[in-house]
């Protein structure tokens, strides 16, 4: 059972909101709706799930309804239809008492602008949510100063908001966010008031605790980098609609549209993209003691290759071979290929990215192979041409980088 489940959620803007909404059922689009009713569709039918300990992220261009989105998810705006299910329970249906607990115990949010209390110190602030709850003082205060320290603000507990810099304040927020110790948290471009470094600073804390808690985690952004560093998933919107869900590297390999496309274009897939989207999984091989130096040549004729992965009959891989060297096995009278496999290469495995497999271009002329870590089944061949013109985003002018 998904953690969250989305199901043809539609948010309207506008007092005619009866009619709008059936013009959208219609097929109508945004600007129809707003010509014939004065109404705003900020989110158009959006339906997904999201997966218990996910780091999901929205993002979108200002105005795509991307925020709108996210406050549907604890009805801080109350949707114009659909439903908002979490762990199997509808929330739109829950009266205001049900929705109350519900946002002081399952689900947190976490603002652009800290939303902190100006008067109450750090300890304070982030034990606010639990004064609410009328939890006794001492255990709330336990509770804060505990979370204090998983955010990095041991020391600053009797400090007020105005006396810390902007990424304290944010660590400040999410402290209090976590203090409930929330199955879900939302946070609403959580780092985009912040400077670039400390911005940064604070993803890869961000990143250091979902490894410590796993939390359902929904993270607005209108950055793709920020995104693509964060998200497990990347839901991409336009004009109220979700037009893309999918991994960083499937958004980047695989865009759905011109409007994805003209986002990914100018992100360094080198550390994104990995071998399991760039290798062929049905490559031709040389196998060991079924291939001898005949069998080996006439998949290298009927193939064109010059250089074949060696592997053993149940795929564990063994080398390369090369063209030249068969024929001299041939010649000798060799009956296996066993003398002529160069064993000593380089390897990656399928989330190896392109990053990390850029010195095997200087280091080899043989192509890439893609093994399985835990019994070094080959799973698949990297040609140098598909590394070269994925690193550089050209063809290789050398001829000789066969696969």
């Amino acid at each position: 059972m998904p953690k969250l489940k989305i199901e043809d959620l539609t948010l309207i803007f506008g007092r005619d909101q009866h009619t709008a909404l059936q013009l959208l059922k219609q097929g109508k689009s945004k600007a129809d709706i707003l010509d014939a009713t004065g109404c705003t569709v900020a989110v158009k039918n959006a339906s997904f799930e999201i997966g218990k300990g996910e780091f999901f992220v929205i993002m979108g261009l200002s105005g795509s309804g991307k925020s709108s989105l996210l406050r549907c998810l604890n009805r801080l705006i109350e949707p114009s239809a659909g439903n908002v299910i979490l762990n199997g329970t509808n929330i739109t249906a829950m009266n205001d008492q049900q929705l109350q607990q519900v946002r002081r115990r399952e689900i947190s949010m976490v603002f652009q602008k800290f939303g902190l209390l100006p008067h109450r110190s750090v300890l304070e602030n982030v034990a606010f949510g639990l004064e609410l709850q009328r939890i006794p003082e001492k255990e709330r205060t336990e509770k804060a100063q505990a979370v204090i320290e998983l955010v990095g603000l041991k020391g600053y507990e009797n400090m007020l908001p105005a006396e810390l810099s902007g990424g304290m304040q944010q660590r400040v927020g999410l402290a209090r966010a976590l203090a409930n110790d929330p199955e879900v948290l939302l946070m609403d471009e959580a780092f985009s008031a912040l400077d670039p470094l400390i911005r940064t600073q604070m993803q890869d804390e961000l990143l250091d605790l979902q490894e410590k808690m796993h939390k359902t985690i929904v993270f607005i952004t209108h950055d793709l980098d920020e995104a693509i560093r964060l998200g497990d998933r990347i839901a991409i919107m336009k004009d109220g609609e979700v037009i893309q869900i999918g991994t960083p590297e499937e958004i980047l390999t695989a865009p759905a549209n011109d409007y994805v496309s003209s986002f990914v274009e100018k992100v360094d897939r080198k550390a994104i993209i990995t071998a399991s989207s760039m290798m062929d999984t049905k490559p031709t091989v040389a196998v060991f003691r079924k291939d001898g130096p005949e069998g080996s040549l006439r998949k290298m004729r009927a193939t064109g290759l010059d250089i074949l992965p060696a592997v053993t009959v149940d795929k564990h891989f063994l080398g390369f071979v090369y063209l030249r060297e068969i024929l001299e096995c041939k010649q000798r009278g060799d009956k296996t290929i066993e003398a002529v496999i160069h064993r000593d290469v380089p390897v990656a495995y399928a989330d190896t990215t392109v990053e990390q497999m850029l010195p095997f271009i200087a280091e080899t002329d043989k192509p890439v192979a893609v093994v399985n870590p835990e019994n070094n089944k080959l799973l698949g061949l990297i040609s140098q041409t598909a590394l070269v013109i994925e690193t550089t985003g050209r063809q290789p002018i050398a001829a000789n980088l066969t696969a």
